[in-house]
């Protein structure tokens, strides 16, 4: 669960990568919309969901859209996580205390959003969430001007969710 629901407005935080650089969501937001995706290198649902939020990556290529994963673990694991699962989007650090994950309220990961320009939040699901990734994924398309591209195969065997 998660405080920021939709149509509030997203927490601005500036957050070090696995390498050190600093990112803030005023910045990325300057450019169009995000997708944020708190997770826990140890979380199973977290193991199983981050595959189908990088294919919404691959979907949106790097056109005016961010999707940042946001770990609550140490840089080196985040870095191992981000490497083993393929993710080729920015995993960027909450620091000692969460204070980021602890201003957007969550009690649990995966935590997604999706936040507009504006800084108000249109998409937050906790777990794994099949409506909501594909909500996510069908939003960013939209904004870019691009018709909706599934995130799930036919043949893929997905269940609509899991509790994180």
């Amino acid at each position: 669960m998660t405080t920021i629901i939709q149509g509030k407005t997203a927490p601005d935080f500036a957050l070090p990568d696995t390498t050190g650089k600093r990112t803030s969501l005023r910045e990325v937001l300057l450019e169009g919309p995000a997708v944020l995706a708190f997770y826990k290198v140890s979380c199973p649902v977290c193991q199983y969901t981050f595959p189908f939020i990088e294919r919404i990556h691959k979907i949106l290529g790097s056109e005016r859209i961010a999707v940042l994963g946001i770990s609550q673990d140490e840089p080196r694991d985040a870095a191992e996580f981000t490497e083993e699962y393929g993710l080729t989007f920015p995993s960027l650090v909450d620091e000692d205390g969460y204070p980021v994950s602890n201003a957007y309220g969550l009690t649990n990961v995966p935590t997604v959003l999706y936040v507009e320009p504006s800084g108000k939040t249109a998409v937050s699901f906790t777990g794994f969430d099949k409506e909501g990734l594909q909500q996510i994924a069908d939003m960013a398309a939209k904004s870019n001007g691009k018709p909706r591209t599934p995130v799930f195969k036919p043949n893929e065997d997905v269940p609509d969710y899991k509790p994180g």
